[in-house]
């Protein structure tokens, strides 16, 4: 990708925060920043990533769209392996960590099973590309002061990851690659997390700022409750022996609905009450 096209996906992301548009939108994209090699500046780059097993580690892979030599930000990450996240929704610091030997290869066989576009930029470029290992080196900041924006945010974030798997889903045949149980999995991780941080911090504090809103409280609570029990069925379907893709899409296609009517009522109802509160 030239400069000039790198910094307007950049300028794209950040005023959409992490929402890019085509040909990114049903891509997981990341911007990362490095620390130049030889100058010592930062530099920003789009880069797709992987999910793992870990929630405090991601993938990249140094493909340069198939060139025969590494990215400008592989070279400066090797040197200063200090690096810096964005996501859209956090930005947070991590560690780089170039993977060796057989780490390496089951982490890009994984990748390309999913996308066979990185086994073909792999052989264009004649080299093997690097898989880079991003682990999270402290708290995430989120992508705004305002509370109110931030849970958009946040639920944006889940948005989007769900369009992926449901694509991923539909793409899948008959099979479902090592890739897109982690996708699937990772996404349940993360809402769970995020249900888990409403129930024990913000929903207490609002029950006892906000009494007049009880009602809504206790739906939101009931609707966490029922979307545990769909997260639980689908990790099940997920971690079974024998995995129909059929089931499994109707299991995705039901959460995506139940999901979705979930944040936009929370949006509704919490958003105006967060932004009357100090940042």
């Amino acid at each position: 990708m030239t400069m000039d096209f790198n910094q307007h996906v950049i300028d794209r992301f950040r005023a959409g925060r992490g929402q890019v548009g085509p040909p990114f939108e049903d891509a997981r994209l990341l911007l990362l920043t490095t620390t130049g090699a030889r100058t010592g500046t930062p530099r920003t780059t789009p880069v797709g990533y992987l999910l793992d097993e870990d929630p405090d580690r991601l993938y990249v892979i140094a493909s340069a769209g198939g060139s025969p030599r590494h990215p400008d930000w592989y070279h400066n990450l090797r040197k200063n392996p200090r690096v810096t996240v964005e996501t859209g929704a956090f930005t947070y610091e991590a560690d780089a960590r170039v993977l060796e030997g057989a780490e390496r290869d089951r982490v890009f066989a994984r990748a390309a099973e999913a996308d066979p576009g990185w086994a073909r930029y792999e052989t264009a470029s004649g080299r093997t590309l690097p898989v880079v290992a991003l682990e999270a080196a402290g708290p995430p900041a989120p992508g705004t002061a305002r509370p109110g924006e931030g849970l958009k945010l946040v639920h944006d974030a889940f948005r989007r990851e769900l369009a992926v798997i449901r694509a991923e889903v539909a793409a899948s045949g008959g099979g479902l690659g090592a890739q897109l149980r982690i996708n699937c999995l990772a996404f349940c991780r993360g809402l769970s997390h995020h249900h888990g941080m409403e129930d024990a911090h913000l929903f207490p504090h609002l029950d006892r700022q906000y009494p007049e809103i009880a009602g809504v409280m206790a739906r939101l609570r009931r609707e966490h409750e029922e979307m545990a029990r769909l997260l639980a069925e689908l990790q099940q379907l997920l971690t079974g022996d024998h995995l129909d893709r059929a089931a499994l899409s109707a299991e995705v296609d039901r959460l995506t609905a139940e999901v979705e009517a979930h944040l936009d009522y929370e949006e509704e109802n919490l958003i105006p009450v967060l932004d009357a509160m100090a940042p």
